[in-house]
């Protein structure tokens, strides 16, 4: 049996979206997973394979956690982000951060553990923003972060970063003490080195 043409291969359909093909979806998605034509990467979620040359290919993280909270208002952060921003962190986590408004905790979804936190974030999220997440989750890092602060003077006088957006983010999304560093990095990046 194929599935419905209505059906998107890649995209997550969560248990009442499939009514749409059966009265009785929880059914019908179950022998549908047996027989190889949906796949079930958590309880509720189900999705069609896309299929590549190299076989079916499960669908994008953004996907499933779209299908997961029922919402595309969330944000996937954490070290690989912070990393990215070359101000001295190397720290991996074992599981994905994910900002959102509707879940807290640690949770599995398809084989990946998930740490979803109720926290505000602007949209679109400039790289400014993720500074001041990267300074709000430093006590997480493990890692010795000290050098931080002057990393991001330099980076703020070279250019690489929007001093006066940064400003903006930390007085809205910083907490007190790390609003206060980073404040203080930016004043310090418009004297004279």
């Amino acid at each position: 049996m194929n599935a419905p043409p209505a059906m998107t291969p890649g995209r997550v359909y969560r248990t009442h979206e499939l009514r749409e093909f059966s009265s009785n979806p929880s059914r019908w998605a179950k022998r549908l997973v047996a027989e190889g034509v949906l796949c079930q990467p958590s309880h509720g979620l189900y999705y069609v394979p896309r299929s590549t040359t190299f076989g079916p290919v499960p669908p994008r993280t953004e996907e499933l956690l779209r299908a997961f909270l029922g919402s595309n208002d969330f944000l996937i952060t954490g070290p690989y982000v912070w990393n990215a921003l070359n101000l001295g962190t190397t720290q991996m986590f074992a599981v994905t951060l994910v900002y959102n408004q509707e879940r807290s905790g640690i949770v599995r979804v398809a084989g990946h553990r998930y740490w979803f936190r109720r926290v505000g974030f602007p949209n679109p999220t400039p790289i400014e923003w993720y500074i001041v997440d990267l300074f709000n989750n430093e006590r997480h890092m493990g890692e010795d972060t000290s050098g931080m602060d002057g990393l991001l003077v330099r980076a703020l006088r070279s250019g690489r970063f929007d001093a006066d957006r940064l400003a903006e983010m930390a007085e809205e999304f910083a907490h007190p003490a790390e609003r206060e560093r980073i404040l203080a990095a930016v004043a310090a990046s418009r004297h004279a080195a």
